[in-house]
């Protein structure tokens, strides 16, 4: 008579996923030592329910396996999604007034899915971006506003719109309303007080900044451009509004020249004051225009 086998070791610690052979050899002994008779047990002082443990943990024992081997000869046959590696911005560090980004020509729609995927801006920012440039240079042919300027201003103020988790409706419209800090005088941001009775920014006490790209109520005031044309107030949490309120304030002031080395460093330090900001935008604006000529 041909010798039983030895129990397989289908509960090994040491395997991280069982292997066909294993998962057979499992079963096969499994159905060999359930159909087995069993001895009478000597008597004991245990309470004979006991007694169908062994049953129980045979049937744990094949389920293991059975979800096991599934595990490992599951397949449906698509490759897993893999994350979008993050659009490269290396840190420039250029010396103000002496020196532009890379320049970029307009938007072709056609390659905004494109674009939007390499750049990782959102396609519906990227409209309003290359809406923008197109309104303020019929306005103002010789500013020489760009896209990639607002795209550098945009990813440093709320990351193309989508800070905190916020997303952009296909109307331009937002998830949920971006307001920034109280301009309460803190550490690196200025005092100011509430000018609009908090109707922008929801600060009866001070003002803040809102919106994608992070516009004070007295600027959005002046500067608001409604893209539209439809009669509706100009909405700073509407996108294609933010960027062409942009577009306005930056050519005025930096005096219709940023296609030169001043102009450009005018408008954007006075958007923001700081040196490291405009690095900033000057680093992300730089990459978006070289990105465009690599295909």
């Amino acid at each position: 008579m041909r010798r039983p086998s030895p129990q397989p070791n289908c509960l090994s610690s040491v395997q991280p996923v069982i292997s066909l052979r294993v998962y057979a050899n499992c079963v096969w002994w499994a159905s060999m030592t359930s159909s087995l008779p069993i001895a009478p047990s000597p008597p004991q002082r245990r309470r004979p329910k006991r007694r169908g443990l062994p049953k129980v943990l045979l049937m744990g024992l094949l389920v293991g396996v059975i979800v096991a081997a599934y595990l490992v000869l599951r397949d449906d046959g698509e490759e897993p999604r893999r994350r979008p590696q993050p659009f490269p911005v290396p840190e420039l560090t250029p010396q103000a007034n002496t020196t532009l980004p890379f320049q970029a020509p307009p938007v072709d729609l056609a390659r905004v899915p494109e674009l939007s995927r390499r750049m990782q801006i959102p396609e519906r920012m990227l409209v309003a971006y290359a809406k923008a440039e197109e309104l303020q240079r019929q306005v103002d042919p010789d500013c020489g506003i760009s896209w990639t300027m607002l795209a550098g201003i945009g990813r440093k103020e709320s990351f193309h719109g989508r800070i905190n988790s916020t997303s952009i409706n296909p109307d331009g419209t937002l998830s949920k309303p971006i307001i920034g800090v109280p301009l309460d005088g803190s550490p690196g941001f200025r005092a100011v007080k509430d000018t609009d009775n908090g109707a922008m920014d929801q600060d009866t006490t001070w003002d803040r900044a809102v919106g994608p790209m992070q516009f004070i109520p007295t600027t959005w005031k002046r500067y608001a451009v409604r893209v539209s044309g439809d009669g509706q107030p100009a909405d700073p949490q509407q996108v294609d509004d933010a960027a062409a309120t942009a577009a306005r304030y930056l050519c005025e002031v930096g005096g219709n020249e940023l296609t030169r080395p001043q102009g450009w460093w005018k408008a954007v330090l006075t958007y923001n004051e700081s040196v490291s900001y405009a690095r900033d935008v000057f680093s992300g604006q730089d990459a978006y225009a070289k990105a465009v000529q690599s295909q």
